[in-house]
């Protein structure tokens, strides 16, 4: 039996982790406001009262587009000091065996691309993407100087049900009739299945390495659009011809931000951006679900 701290526990990937591992390990939850240690921390540093085997950093700030400075701080000071402040309170205790951080594709910094491998440069000048490097390099260099066994996994879109981020507002969109794919929806997403995130962790903790995690499949978004219809019960989401569309994202940029869609996600939404995870495959023997798969035959 080991004991397990996860950070974020109570986050959509965080419950995932703790129901995988609660049985046959003595997992502690750290959160806002449940688990076994709440509080903020990045305006904390934890104190402990238990030792851990493993620690799994799930806790962070995304699945929001910063409009301000104060918003772009809020990504640096979530992400990057409360990682800083969750490693001096382990440095207090016994420092745990194995180490895992939950990270992004973002890192890349890249808007399109195919197959991008784990060696790509890091190369994010949003506040996110930016954060979640700062946080790989903190955590990185503890890790080694404390010989701590080091996991990074950097994950795309995450699927399952009460998924948040561009998932949840692709879900909401297409229950409420005003989503529409565009040039074809022939565009490709890397995504991952959250349950399957969860499910290698045990393996992958005493390996240690940096890994993306795909489906493997990439579906296009009319592959996802159709599937997520059917799901709900609702009509095929209509398409809008890519040269109407990019006249809609340049009336999207006069209003500032105020428009539910800009030349900026015409772009993403009508180009490729998908990941390599044959590193996690050869390694790790990762072989997840489908994630098309699994949406024609779940609840999400």
């Amino acid at each position: 039996m080991n004991n397990i701290l996860i950070t974020g526990s109570n986050g959509f990937l965080g419950k995932l982790i703790y129901a995988e591992l609660e049985n046959g390990n003595k997992v502690f939850g750290l959160s806002k406001n449940s688990g076994n240690y709440k509080l903020s921390l990045e305006k904390d540093i934890p104190v402990f009262y238990d030792n851990f085997d493993l620690v799994i950093h799930c806790a962070g700030k995304a699945h929001v587009v910063p409009k301000t400075k104060i918003e772009k701080k809020e990504f640096y000071d979530v992400n990057v000091l409360g990682t800083q402040n969750l490693l001096k309170g382990l440095e207090k205790s016994r420092l745990p065996k194995e180490f895992i951080f939950i990270s992004s594709v973002s890192v890349y910094g890249q808007d399109k691309g195919n197959d991008i491998q784990e060696n790509y440069p890091l190369q994010a000048t949003d506040a996110y993407g930016q954060s979640k490097i700062e946080a790989e390099k903190i955590i990185t260099n503890w890790c080694e100087d404390n010989n701590v066994t080091c996991t990074i996994l950097r994950l795309p879109l995450l699927v399952g049900k009460d998924a948040p981020g561009n998932l949840g507002a692709m879900i909401k969109a297409i229950t409420k009739g005003y989503y529409f794919n565009i040039g074809g929806g022939k565009a490709k997403k890397s995504m991952v299945l959250g349950k399957d995130v969860a499910s290698v962790i045990m393996k992958v903790a005493p390996i240690g390495g940096i890994y993306n995690l795909t489906d493997g499949h990439h579906p296009n978004f009319h592959e996802l659009s159709l599937a997520i219809s059917k799901n709900k019960n609702k009509k095929k989401p209509f398409n809008l011809p890519i040269k109407i569309a990019l006249l809609v994202g340049k009336f999207g940029d006069l209003l500032k931000g105020k428009a539910p869609i800009d030349s900026l996600k015409i772009k993403k939404m009508s180009s490729d951006l998908t990941f390599d995870d044959s590193k996690a495959r050869n390694l790790l023997g990762w072989n997840p679900q489908s994630v098309i798969e699994y949406i024609y035959n779940n609840k999400i």
